[in-house]
């Protein structure tokens, strides 16, 4: 089917003018432009409230103190994973014992021994 604005006496012209043109691709230009800038706009707002809520997060809990037996020798202490882990040397043995690392409970124990 064919537009009947177009085929209508007296229909108004619907080519457009150099000059109109002009000023339409100008119009677009200056729209593409300001929503670039809009759309900077919003991605910079998005990384400062994602920056602040990371940033400003609680370290994890760690906790205060593990107990060993008394008189033990600790050869190494680190955290991983959420836990303690301790090696000690007691009684001529080797152990290693796995805290967990927001509570501090013994969660295993384990002997190392040389063969």
């Amino acid at each position: 089917m064919s537009n009947p604005e177009n085929n209508a006496p007296g229909a108004p012209d619907t080519e457009l003018t150099p000059e109109a043109m002009a000023m339409l691709g100008k119009a677009r230009r200056s729209f593409a432009i300001s929503m670039g800038i809009l759309l900077l706009g919003f991605m910079a707002i998005g990384f400062a409230l994602v920056y602040r809520v990371m940033r400003d997060s609680p370290p994890p809990a760690v906790a205060e103190s593990v107990s060993i037996p008394a008189g033990a020798e600790v050869i190494s202490a680190l955290t991983a994973d959420g836990t303690i882990q301790v090696t000690f040397r007691a009684g001529g043995a080797t152990m290693l014992n796995v805290f967990d690392a927001g509570t501090g409970e013994l969660e295993r124990s384990v002997q190392i021994s040389t063969e």
